[in-house]
């Protein structure tokens, strides 16, 4: 889920605690160009306060003047539908792209111990399908798989919570603590192995989990599948190859390592005399990230998630594609 909209669920649950009265809007359609996918969240409170998004902006602003010109009453049903678009004249009125229509729901939470539930889930790294009854109001939780999608009959709201992506760094130094930051913030479940306990020390509290062990044992237990991106980011050849050796054999979705075009290139000769496959070899990222003149570590985490994220929302990236050349003049 949206980091944005784990924010917007603190807050109901906030709210709900002190007393206030809160609506949740949920995107549950989308037709023509949307500003925000199904599943985006916005809550409102009572005295007009909102945080989270369904739209560029005009969307919330008609939201919060239903609440106080009398259009919305305190004593409606406990979900309804509400559409916008639906015409070319409502899209330009509420800012959407040409033709673009959208529908939430609008959900009054009661009893927020569901939210407190789903919020303890999800800081357990568990996945979780929220499914909302239309006509009853009831939330029943339950186990989700990593590739479940939000889904609306008409009736049932079926959202989906929780870290569907995941991302290993092999390595707890300087640059991965950038990596993990904005990682997070982009929705990946972040995991840290490195078993040199120097590099352990002020990882407390910080955007990620330890999986204990050497690297290559650490591939092997966190199962990478096809929403599994590993990074080797120690510059130890004795620790990021033994990674590697694993991860080009699993199913990750991204697999990089760390390096100049020549490291790299001795890596992949590395990689070669211990057994690894040619068409295995192939599939490792090195140099990684794209090409945007990065020099400190927050500049090379960004080039190399701008990378992983591409590929992960299936885009492959154009500066990778270039000729060095005309890549400078791209920067």
């Amino acid at each position: 889920m949206d980091s944005v909209d784990l924010n917007v669920l603190r807050s109901v649950l906030e709210w709900r605690r002190a007393g206030r009265g809160v609506l949740l809007y949920s995107v549950v359609q989308t037709w023509g160009s949307a500003p925000r996918p199904p599943g985006a969240m916005l809550a409102l409170r009572d005295d007009g306060v909102v945080i989270g998004s369904v739209s560029g902006g005009c969307i919330e602003d008609d939201l919060i003047s239903r609440q106080g010109d009398g259009r919305l009453s305190r004593h409606g049903p406990p979900v309804q539908l509400v559409t916008y678009g639906v015409t070319l004249e409502e899209a330009a009125r509420f800012g959407l792209p040409c033709g673009g229509t959208l529908r939430l729901t609008e959900e009054r939470v009661g009893d927020p111990a569901w939210v407190a539930e789903l919020l303890q889930r999800c800081e357990a790294h568990q996945i979780v399908a929220r499914e909302l009854n239309l006509g009853t109001g009831q939330v029943l939780l339950k186990a989700a798989n990593r590739g479940d999608e939000l889904a609306f009959d008409g009736v049932t709201l079926r959202a989906i919570y929780g870290p569907r992506w995941r991302l290993l760094l092999i390595g707890a130094g300087q640059l991965s603590r950038y990596v993990a930051q904005m990682a997070r913030l982009l929705d990946f479940e972040v995991l840290i192995c490195d078993p040199r306990q120097e590099f352990v020390h002020g990882w407390e509290g910080q955007d990620g989990r330890f999986v204990a062990g050497m690297p290559d044992d650490a591939v092997l237990s966190i199962e990478p599948d096809e929403r599994t991106a590993v990074v080797a980011l120690t510059h130890d050849p004795r620790l990021d190859d033994m990674a590697l050796l694993t991860a080009l054999d699993s199913r990750a979705f991204y697999v990089g390592a760390l390096g100049s075009r020549a490291n790299s290139q001795k890596r992949r000769d590395n990689l070669a005399l211990l057994g690894l496959s040619a068409q295995a070899i192939e599939r490792l990222h090195g140099p990684v990230g794209l090409p945007i003149g990065s020099h400190t570590p927050a500049e090379i985490a960004l080039s190399l998630l701008a990378e992983i994220v591409a590929l992960k929302n299936g885009v492959e990236p154009l500066q990778k594609k270039l000729p060095v050349r005309v890549a400078e003049m791209v920067r």
